[in-house]
């Protein structure tokens, strides 16, 4: 088995092992297994079934997950992601009006559409379009961006009256907890201890439990809900509508360059570009989240996206599809054990991400901020990511700002013509959006 798992995934050509893999798997599952929690909350308040949605999000994390590590060979995991999960049940359902149904179908329609896009290379074309000096950026930005993430999830930094964000109470249990997980983490790195971000993990969850952040669960396993009430929910006869029109191009907008930027700063991070700053097999990791997406849709959940948090498990020495396929079986185990899952606190999470947003923003080294043509538009990527929490709106202003300050200073033939044809499409959108 060991072998045929070495030979598959082309470890040795990739210089890791099976324990390596299995052990970034397990990193990456464990630190978007929140997404099991939150995705069934955020859609049950658009009145989908909680439970439903809890097996859907599982079984669709799954089958997307797998197909990245069969058929790309990445250590990139996938689920229904957040940010479109809340566009899909507070803006369309709850704030259109609409139905649960109708969301779904915009959901679907943007996956079929997805899947066209990634079979004649749009999607990879842009992908590779990306100048190296914004790949790095979009690196880094993601690094700073997760490491927000888990200073919001640990309530290290909160809203404040009068100022959008200021340090909040050091010490509650979250936060004393945050902070330890954050410096045990980091020993076990220095000491090269194998497993180092999931043993932090798992140190903190334990901890938590006697600090009254979690609990020790009641029942151990339990047999998942139905999906039923949510499987192939759709109002076909609502396609040709304006409202449609609306949601499917919101939802292609934003899945498009949150995966975009994922797998490219993952990508950069992990040295997975070639030597033109190209992502390989781009068209089939673009592939498995089109398809990821589509299936969602009719087992009864929003957008499946690569997750960021794939990054955790490079950062602890994934490098092939086997991490995938770790995390991937994790998802379908979680089904019988959402007890245990559910335990892990947003303390132990928070510590992994903001570890992991370090690992990420050292590629901001490779950035030439002495030319700024390329500097501004770096600059302006990594800051918008965590500051307008968007992984896209971080691509759109480092793209559009890098077309203008070529074209403004007589650079423009270094720019590629999907460059500028981007910059314009996104320009269009908010000037649209504007006036909708």
């Amino acid at each position: 088995m060991k072998t045929f798992l070495e030979n598959f995934f082309k470890l040795k050509e990739n210089n890791t092992t099976v324990k390596t893999e299995i052990l970034a798997g397990i990193t990456t599952f464990m630190t978007m297994a929140y997404i099991l929690i939150v995705n069934p909350a955020v859609l049950s308040d658009a009145g989908m079934n909680h439970g439903a949605v809890f097996t859907t999000t599982a079984i669709s994390a799954f089958i997307a997950t797998v197909v990245m590590g069969v058929y790309a060979n990445y250590p990139f995991a996938l689920a229904p992601g957040m940010g479109l999960n809340a566009y899909f049940a507070y803006t369309i359902v709850l704030g259109k009006g609409l139905s649960w149904q109708f969301a779904l179908t915009a959901v679907l329609i943007e996956g079929l559409i997805f899947i066209v896009l990634t079979m004649t290379k749009v999607r990879e074309t842009i992908v590779n379009s990306i100048p190296m000096s914004l790949k790095n950026a979009v690196s880094a930005g993601i690094g700073i961006f997760i490491a927000f993430i888990g200073l919001i999830q640990s309530g290290l930094v909160v809203p404040a009256k009068g100022i959008p964000l200021t340090l909040g109470n050091i010490m509650s249990p979250v936060a004393i907890l945050t902070i330890f997980g954050i410096f045990i983490t980091l020993f076990l790195l220095v000491k090269r201890i194998p497993g180092g971000i999931l043993l932090g993990m798992l140190i903190t969850t334990l901890l938590a439990i006697p600090f009254g952040v979690t609990k020790l669960p009641s029942s151990i396993i339990g047999l998942p809900s139905s999906i039923s009430p949510i499987f192939f929910k759709f109002e076909f006869h609502n396609i040709l509508t304006f409202n449609m029109v609306i949601a499917v191009f919101a939802f292609l907008f934003v899945d498009l360059f949150d995966t975009v930027g994922t797998l490219v700063g993952v990508a950069s991070k992990a040295d997975m570009l070639d030597e033109n700053g190209n992502l390989p097999k781009a068209r089939q990791a673009l592939l498995a989240d089109a398809i990821g997406t589509s299936i969602g849709a009719c087992l009864g959940t929003s957008t499946v996206t690569t997750f960021v948090e794939s990054a955790a498990g490079v950062a602890e020495g994934g490098k092939t599809g086997l991490t995938a396929i770790v995390t991937a079986i994790l998802f379908i185990v979680a089904l019988i054990f959402e007890p245990i899952f559910a335990i892990i606190p947003p303390c132990a999470t928070a510590s992994a991400l903001i570890v992991v947003g370090l690992f990420m923003i050292s590629n901001i080294l490779k950035i030439d901020f002495s030319d700024f043509t390329e500097g501004l538009p770096a600059f302006l990527a990594i800051i918008m990511m965590p500051l307008s929490y968007s992984i896209a709106n971080g691509i759109v202003f480092g793209i559009v700002s890098y077309a203008i300050i070529k074209l403004i200073t007589g650079k423009g033939k270094q720019v590629s013509l999907v460059v500028y044809i981007l910059a314009i499409i996104f320009v269009l959108r908010y000037i649209i959006e504007a006036f909708i």
